[in-house]
C-alpha cells in the first residue's frame, strides 16, 4: 500500500489552508465583554450623583444619558438632575485589539426632591355654591397651587354631604355647610393646609331668585367669531328658570337664552372679551357670575424641510392653552423630530414654554418651548441674545468652546418656535408669519460637531438654517 510521507502531509494541509483563507485574523480572537453597573445613587432635583460600571475587560466605561430631558451624564459618570422623572443612564465600552465592543446596559434613577414643596389650596368663588336648598345639589371647585388633584369633605355632615373627588354638595338640612378641602400631597410636595369654604342651606318650600351660577366656561365656537357659554350648576331658587343673560366684559354683547350651553356670535373675534352669566326666574334676577375667560386646547404641527437629510424633516408636534380673552398661550410642550437619526426617527422633549413675544406683523404671538429649564441654546455672539433665531454662524452650543459637546455627555438645549394668532387660531398663516417660525436642536443627536441644526427663513432672519432647513408649513388644530 503506497504511503505519503508525513512532512509531504503536512506541508499540503498547510498550503491548502492557506489558499481557502482559513487562517484566524485578529477580529476573529477578540474576546467578548460585558458591563455591570455599581449600585445606584441617590439623585435629587438641582443635584449630582456619580454612577459607576465596569467592564469584565478591565476597559474603562463611557457614560451617556438616554433621557435628555431629566437628566444630563457626563463620560465619566457624573449625573446632574434637570426635571423629576426617570433618569436612564447608559453605559458603553467600545472595545479594542483584543475585545468587541461590549453590549449597552442601562441604569435607571428616580430623580427625586430633596425636601417637600410647599403648596396652598383655594376654592373658586365663580365656580363654587354660596347656596343651596334642602334636597337640591350643587358644586363647588378648589385648586391646589401643586397642580394635584384636590379632595372634598363635609365638616357638617347633618346639614350637606359632598362628593371627594367632584365637588358636588348635596343638601340635608336647613343649616350653615361648611366644607374643606384638602390635598395630601406626593413625592414632591407637602400636604397642604385645609381650606373651607360655606354654603347656606336653605328651606326646599322658600322662593328665592335664581343662585350664581358657578362653573362657567367659555370657548370658541366653530369660528373664531363666536363662542360657547356652559355652567355647571345654578340653583333654581325654587322656581323654574326662566331664561339666561350673557353679558360681555368689556360690555357690547348681550344676549338672552331660555337654556345653556349657549353659542353666542360676537359680531367679529371674539377675543378680548370675558362672559358672565344670570339666571332669571319668577322671582326676579340672580346674582351674575364670575368673567370666565374664553379658553382652547389646540394641537400644532411645525414642519421644517430638511434638504441634506431627506426623505426626514425636523417636525415639531405639541400642544398649548390659549387664553383668548388676555390673548396669551400657556403650557406649550411637544417633541421635535431629529432628522439626522434613523427611521422611526427619535425625538427630544420640550416641555418648558418660556418665550412668548409680538411678532414683526403684529398680527400674533411667537411661542417658545424648550428641552431644559432656560433658553440658553447658543454661544452668545455676533449680537445673538443666546437662543433667538440667527444665521447658522451664530449655531454653536450654549457655551462653546468652555462647556463640554452634547454629542460627548455635555447638556444640549432645543427649542420650537411657533405662531400662535389669537384672534382666529386655527387661520391659515401668511408667508410672513410663518417665516418667522423656527427651531433649533443643540443636543447630542442634532448636532454636528459644535454646531446645532437650526431651522430659519431668510426673511426673517438672514439665512437658512445650518443644514439649509427652512419652516415650509404650521396647522393648528382644536383639541
Amino acid at each position: 500500500m503506497f504511503r505519503i510521507p508525513r512532512l509531504f502531509l503536512a506541508t499540503l494541509l498547510a498550503a491548502g489552508l492557506t489558499a481557502c483563507g482559513g487562517g484566524l485574523s485578529g477580529a476573529d480572537l477578540a474576546q467578548s465583554q460585558a458591563i455591570t453597573f455599581n449600585p445606584a445613587p441617590t439623585l435629587t432635583l438641582g443635584g449630582t450623583a456619580q454612577v459607576g460600571a465596569t467592564a469584565s475587560s478591565g476597559l474603562v466605561v463611557s457614560f451617556s444619558s438616554l433621557s435628555s430631558t431629566v437628566c444630563s451624564v457626563s463620560t465619566d459618570g457624573l449625573v446632574t438632575a434637570l426635571a423629576l422623572g426617570d433618569c436612564v443612564v447608559a453605559a458603553d465600552q467600545a472595545g479594542d485589539a483584543s475585545h468587541r465592543s461590549a453590549p449597552q446596559v442601562t441604569q435607571t434613577l428616580s430623580v427625586q426632591v430633596s425636601s417637600p414643596l410647599a403648596q396652598t389650596l383655594s376654592f373658586d368663588p365663580s365656580s363654587s355654591a354660596s347656596s343651596l336648598r334642602v334636597g337640591r345639589s350643587a358644586r363647588v371647585a378648589a385648586s391646589a397651587s401643586s397642580g394635584l388633584a384636590v379632595a372634598y369633605r363635609s365638616l357638617t355632615p347633618a346639614v350637606c354631604s359632598v362628593g371627594a373627588g367632584d365637588g358636588l354638595v348635596q343638601g340635608l338640612a336647613v343649616g350653615d355647610c361648611v366644607l374643606a378641602a384638602d390635598q395630601a400631597g406626593d413625592d414632591r410636595y407637602a400636604a397642604a393646609a385645609a381650606v373651607t369654604w360655606p354654603v347656606a342651606v336653605v328651606s326646599a318650600d322658600a322662593l328665592t331668585v335664581p343662585g350664581q351660577p358657578t362653573g362657567v366656561s367659555v370657548t370658541l365656537g366653530s369660528t373664531a367669531q363666536s363662542v360657547l357659554v356652559s355652567a355647571g350648576s345654578v340653583d333654581d331658587g325654587g322656581s323654574p328658570i326662566t331664561g339666561y343673560t350673557i353679558a360681555s366684559v368689556p360690555s357690547g354683547i348681550t344676549v338672552t337664552v331660555a337654556s345653556l350651553p349657549a353659542t353666542v356670535a360676537c359680531g367679529g373675534s371674539c377675543a378680548g372679551h370675558a362672559f358672565t352669566v344670570r339666571a332669571d326666574n319668577a322671582q326676579g334676577q340672580g346674582a351674575v357670575s364670575g368673567a370666565a375667560h374664553i379658553l382652547g386646547d389646540y394641537n400644532v404641527v411645525l414642519t421644517v424641510y430638511e434638504p441634506q437629510t431627506q426623505p426626514n424633516n425636523s417636525i415639531f408636534t405639541g400642544r398649548f392653552t390659549l387664553d383668548s380673552t388676555t390673548r396669551s398661550v400657556s403650557g406649550l410642550s411637544g417633541s421635535l423630530s431629529e432628522s439626522m437619526t434613523d427611521n422611526p426617527m427619535r425625538t427630544v422633549g420640550l416641555s418648558h414654554q418660556l418665550a412668548a413675544l409680538s411678532d414683526s406683523t403684529g398680527t400674533g404671538l411667537l411661542v417658545g418651548s424648550f428641552a431644559l429649564a432656560t433658553t440658553d441654546t447658543f454661544v452668545v455672539a455676533h449680537g445673538n441674545a443666546g437662543w433667538k433665531p440667527g444665521p447658522a454662524s451664530d449655531a454653536l452650543y450654549a457655551g462653546y468652546p468652555s462647556a463640554a459637546n452634547p454629542a460627548s455627555g455635555g447638556t444640549g438645549n432645543a427649542y420650537a418656535l411657533i405662531f400662535v394668532n389669537p384672534d382666529d387660531p386655527t387661520a391659515a398663516l401668511s408667508a410672513a408669519q410663518l417665516q418667522q417660525t423656527a427651531y433649533a436642536d443643540c443636543t447630542a443627536l442634532g448636532m454636528m460637531g459644535a454646531i446645532c441644526m437650526t431651522g430659519t427663513t431668510v426673511a426673517a432672519y438672514g439665512s437658512v438654517g445650518s443644514m439649509g432647513g427652512y419652516p415650509v408649513s404650521q396647522l393648528i388644530t382644536r383639541r
